[in-house]
């Protein structure tokens, strides 16, 4: 998801895609641990995604 798009979330709503971010972040790291996945890649690119998403939050609250 690019930054540009992330802006364009409300804060609220924002807040719980980064919950339902991380949790499938964590679910993807625990399937990979028990068997390797077939685009390692992703893991990657959902924590950068995370970050991103966090950084925004971030704005939002900064700005406030």
């Amino acid at each position: 998801m690019k930054i540009a798009e992330i802006r364009q979330i409300p804060a609220n709503e924002l807040a719980e895609r980064i919950e339902t971010e991380v949790a499938n972040y964590q679910q993807m790291l625990l399937n990979h641990s028990i068997a390797p996945l077939e685009n390692t890649a992703q893991i990657k690119q959902a924590r950068r995604t995370i970050a991103r998403m966090k950084t925004v939050l971030r704005e939002y609250e900064l700005n406030k």
